[in-house]
């Protein structure tokens, strides 16, 4: 199973930091582009994004319907069973995509994994999969399987965002991966909005703040 090459935004000059993002069940990498313009990031910062897309295929809850996704979903029931083989397999190729950071000058210290929904499950398993320090990661509306149990390498600065009125990933079942990460020992700043299963503006707020306070802007 093959993913499409990620979309690269580039800031021109040598790399400051990069991010990773990673988009949600049926979209693409473009998914996210916007938002960069949206965070009004500034430019000294020297910010490389990275927006992975997912392979396709078929997702079962979606009656075998072929689409992009990390690893396939069963059912709506999202901790009862899980794909266990895709999401390693997601995770050891964004493990990759930090690697290549790395090999181009970006060390683990200034590289910052996000993802939304079922990318924010995999941005979060490959940060506490990750044996380098990483200088965060940002989980929106996102789970974490029960399978889940080891607290990862090093301590973790979590960004973790979830709507109140979300109906594809529970708000009760994003609750559950903050009081687990929390028992895990990291540092977590949880944001909870009045919205569904989406991205709000001031969640986008929240993150630049978030954002500018892990990299010193």
């Amino acid at each position: 199973m093959t993913n499409p090459p990620p979309i690269e935004l580039n800031p021109g000059n040598m790399p400051g930091y990069t991010i990773i993002w990673l988009h949600g069940l049926g979209a693409d990498g473009n998914d996210f582009v916007p938002i960069v313009e949206q965070l009004r990031l500034p430019r000294s910062l020297g910010l490389r994004f990275v927006f992975p897309n997912a392979p396709s295929m078929p997702v079962s809850v979606n009656q075998g319907y072929v689409m992009p996704s990390w690893y396939d979903i069963y059912g709506m029931d999202l901790t009862a069973r899980i794909d266990t083989q895709g999401i390693e397999r997601s995770t050891h190729y964004l493990h990759s995509l930090i690697r290549q950071e790395q090999e181009n000058g970006v060390p683990a210290e200034r590289i910052i994994l996000a993802g939304f929904s079922q990318g924010g499950l995999i941005a979060l398993t490959a940060a506490l999969g990750c044996q380098d320090k990483l200088l965060g990661v940002m989980a929106l509306s996102t789970y974490l399987p029960l399978e889940v149990e080891s607290p990862g390498y090093h301590e973790l600065e979590i960004f973790q965002a979830h709507g109140r009125m979300d109906n594809v990933v529970p708000y009760a079942v994003g609750l559950d991966a903050r009081h687990r990460l929390e028992q895990f020992g990291h540092r977590l700043a949880w944001h909870e909005y009045d919205m569904a299963h989406s991205v709000s503006m001031p969640e986008i707020a929240d993150i630049r703040d978030w954002l500018l306070a892990r990299m010193g802007g």
